[in-house]
């Protein structure tokens, strides 16, 4: 127990207010910021121009890598793209070389940030994503309209209007880790309720279910399958 005049109570009581007002301040400048690219309006050629730099690892068609090392961002909603790099930009997303290409010496301001993330909507990633082996894809595809299909979308579209992803056509690998970095606490930008959700599921159920969203249609070739129930999605 301290002794009544030592200080070390007041100093980390203290250290303690000061890091949840700076949080406070970070979420607000995160919003504040996201709210102007909102109102930008987004210009093509310069979102083409931006993303020169982000093709060196996205690919040309913003498709990514099929080992999952880097995602399939072409035809993304743009509100996702905004907030991602908004996150990333904020501390509220890790990832060393996305930090440092979302910062505001790359995308310089907010009318940056609309233009970049307009121009990766409108890309059309070629070629299958990168799969798991197949085995439980059935499964994959009754846990996910249970669990995730009322927010994402029965074809795992997404909804631009609430920023929720496409996670239709992303690649397997991808898909797995980031739902091991939610559990795991490396996806500040998760939401409580969606860790909770994702942590009910056991190793088999994440590989599943990654997997047969690998096998969806994605991108811009995925929106005329978005509200179609049939089809296989092997």
């Amino acid at each position: 127990m301290p002794r009544p005049d030592c200080p070390w109570p007041k100093v980390v009581s203290g250290l303690l207010a000061l890091a949840a007002s700076a949080a406070v301040l970070a979420v607000s400048s995160a919003q504040e910021e996201l709210a102007a690219v909102k109102r930008s309006v987004p210009n093509l050629d310069r979102g083409a121009q931006h993303f020169e730099t982000c093709a060196a690892c996205h690919g040309p068609d913003g498709g990514g890598t099929r080992d999952g090392q880097v995602p399939r961002i072409g035809g993304q909603h743009v509100s996702v793209v905004q907030k991602q790099l908004l996150d990333y930009r904020h501390d509220r997303r890790w990832d060393l070389r996305m930090e440092h290409f979302a910062d505001d010496h790359h995308l310089g301001d907010a009318q940056a940030v609309a233009d970049v993330a307009a121009y990766i909507h409108q890309l059309e990633p070629s070629g299958p994503a990168g799969q798991g082996s197949g085995k439980n894809v059935d499964a994959g595809a009754a846990l996910y309209a249970k669990r995730c299909s009322s927010c994402h979308g029965a074809r795992a579209a997404g909804d631009d209007a609430h920023a929720i992803p496409r996670v239709a056509g992303q690649h397997y690998e991808y898909l797995r880790r980031q739902f091991y970095d939610a559990v795991d606490g490396r996806r500040p930008n998760f939401s409580p309720a969606h860790i909770r959700l994702l942590a009910q599921l056991e190793h088999d159920d994440i590989e599943a279910v990654a997997d047969y969203l690998s096998r969806l249609p994605g991108g811009q070739a995925g929106k005329s399958a978005a509200g179609s129930e049939g089809g296989s999605a092997r």
